[in-house]
């Protein structure tokens, strides 16, 4: 059984008495995770529910507090007084479940851990009913250095301050490729060959369609809203002009925001701003948005690979934030001229991404960074060169 990375960070918290929530797209890997947590918790006072299952829905429909605790109570065999841990999984689908954790964690003994994947739902409702008494975590597709792991490929990853020789560069071409073709999702990587992963990418996408958007959207739209994500799969790593995008799709600019909210609560997207030194004007800007996963933008939005290997190296760059990071972590840059730098991370590092780094976009990018007194850059090749400060994308 693969452990993820955060696996072995939540494992520290298990006998801590605050709830623990883990977000994220759906098919990501969150029931996997909960269910490996679960195994490691050696008292018979223990309950894994999935709350898409409406069986289990039912449990938490009694208006009364207490009633709930005893069915739990019972399911379990646990006297009042006994501790028990608690795990449910997507629970976005039991609107007022925030209050039942509140008042079963406040008048009885209970260990929290649970999962969802719309955060708007997570952060906003948790955040007043379990405010200073829960721990929020987010599970993405995987990194290239689980991906490795999930292939059982033993190779240590040099990091970008190593220059990998064209020998080492053979050695990891072919595994990257896969993995910024077809994506991190854990089930696709595991898939044995390209048509089960197109298959496997295609029902991850049905799923999230008809899960999040058909349930938790006016259903009215949802259709508009297909279409959307379609258009952003097919346009990853793009500036978002919302007047035209509106436009196309005969809704308002208004409404095409909401959207765009909606599809990054339940983490389909992400946006980043440009860099500017006036935070009001980094605001108003055009935002670039990446979606969730490159494999879903090759298969399904058949984008260029140029994007495509772009949205591989966002997400690498994403999941470099430290988890006590408060602001913005990754920015793009552009000059009037139109000149741009792909990411700026933290404001201290400079990236650009290209298939085959050249002598001009090396001169470019150093120009550039020194007028922003950018501390390092580097640019991230996808094809091998022998220039000076070039790394790869399973270097990132």
């Amino acid at each position: 059984m693969f452990r993820r990375k955060l696996y072995f960070e939540l494992i520290r918290y298990v006998n801590n008495k605050e709830a623990l929530i883990i977000n994220g797209m759906r098919q990501v890997g969150k029931t996997t995770l909960l269910s490996q947590i679960y195994s490691t918790i050696e008292s018979p006072y223990k309950l894994l529910l999935d709350l898409e299952n409406v069986l289990n829905q039912q449990y938490f429909e009694d208006d009364n507090y207490d009633r709930i605790n005893l069915t739990i109570r019972n399911l379990v065999k646990a006297d009042a007084d006994e501790h028990i841990y608690l795990f449910l999984d997507e629970i976005q689908n039991i609107k007022k479940l925030p209050s039942i954790i509140k008042y079963l964690g406040d008048h009885f003994s209970y260990k929290f851990f649970l999962t969802g994947s719309v955060s708007f739902y997570l952060k906003n409702l948790f955040s007043e009913s379990l405010a200073g008494r829960k721990y929020l975590f987010e599970l993405n597709p995987l990194s290239f250095s689980e991906f490795l792991e999930f292939k059982s490929v033993k190779y240590k990853l040099p990091d970008e301050n190593e220059k990998a020789n064209n020998t080492l560069y053979q050695t990891f071409f072919p595994l990257y490729e896969e993995f910024a073709l077809y994506g991190g999702f854990p089930a696709v990587v595991l898939a044995k060959n390209r048509e089960v992963k197109e298959k496997k990418l295609s029902e991850i996408f049905s799923s999230y369609y008809e899960k999040d958007i058909v349930n938790f959207s006016d259903y009215r739209k949802s259709k508009i809203i297909r279409d959307l994500m379609l258009l952003l799969l097919a346009r990853t790593g793009s500036k978002v002009k919302l007047t035209k995008l509106s436009s196309e799709l005969g809704i308002t600019r208004i409404t095409l925001a909401e959207y765009l909210s909606f599809l990054e609560a339940t983490y389909f997207i992400k946006q980043i701003r440009p860099f500017s030194r006036n935070i009001d004007t980094e605001i108003r800007q055009t935002p670039k948005i990446y979606v969730c996963d490159s494999g879903l933008a090759n298969i399904l939005g058949r984008a260029s690979f140029g994007h495509v290997f772009e949205t591989a190296i966002f997400h690498a760059l994403y999941l470099k934030k430290p988890d006590s990071y408060f602001g913005s972590f990754l920015h793009y840059y552009q000059k009037k001229s139109g000149i741009e730098i792909d990411f700026l991370m933290d404001k201290k590092t400079a990236f650009e991404v290209k298939e085959k780094a050249t002598f001009y976009d090396q001169k470019k990018l150093t120009r550039i960074a020194k007028d922003l007194k950018i501390e390092k850059n580097f640019l991230i090749s996808y094809h091998f060169s022998k220039l000076e400060n070039v790394v790869y994308g399973w270097q990132v």
